[in-house]
């Protein structure tokens, strides 16, 4: 079976990255859409147990979830790599969160402006962790369309924290928001290494 580049190159840097979010967001469909691996999903059945557990109203098509972690690899430059860790999305799964970001650098959460509400918990948990994160906002087919500004302003975001479109499916718009959250993530270390030296 070929698994793609069989190593990343030689000398590169490699870096974590957390694809965060609600249920049926886009998570497994970002990491697999940007991966130059095949990418390793534990992806389950929905069946009819998650009814009155999982709220599937808003994703009727949805047939599997992730019940543990998505993982891909992507090299942005000969001397970076990232790891792409994705989250499982359903409540009952967040204890496993604390393991996933450990060595992370920052998170990506994806979110759905259908169901924008399901985005608070997982800001909480980056905001309350200190993890730097941006915020992608998925274009799903046929969903209604709302500025970034907006978004930032329904989640009660500071002004510096990225407000992003993308569409999870397409590499390239996949591959920005990585880039993005990498550059943010940089910034932030390098904002605090100043001002640690001011004083």
């Amino acid at each position: 079976m070929d698994f793609g580049p069989s190593s990343p190159p030689s000398g590169a840097a490699s870096t974590k990255i957390v694809v965060a979010g609600g249920f049926g967001v886009g998570k497994t469909t970002l990491v697999g859409a940007v991966s130059e691996i095949v990418p390793l999903r534990t992806e389950a059945l929905v069946t009819n147990e998650s009814a009155g557990v999982d709220n599937l109203s808003n994703t009727p098509m949805k047939s599997t979830t992730t019940v543990a972690m998505d993982f891909g690899r992507i090299t942005l430059a000969d001397d970076l790599v990232l790891y792409l860790f994705g989250t499982p999305g359903q409540k009952r799964f967040w204890f496993m969160w604390d393991d996933i970001i450990k060595g992370a650098i920052g998170a990506v959460i994806i979110v759905d402006t259908q169901r924008l509400d399901e985005a608070f918990a997982a800001v909480d948990y980056f905001e309350a962790k200190q993890l730097p994160f941006i915020v992608a906002i998925n274009e799903f087919d046929g969903a209604q369309r709302f500025p970034a500004e907006d978004v930032r302003e329904a989640l009660a975001l500071p002004v510096d924290t990225p407000v992003i479109a993308i569409d999870a499916r397409d590499r390239n718009s996949a591959k920005a928001a990585l880039i993005r959250v990498t550059e943010y993530a940089l910034e932030r270390v390098t904002s605090q290494s100043t001002s640690a030296a001011r004083y």
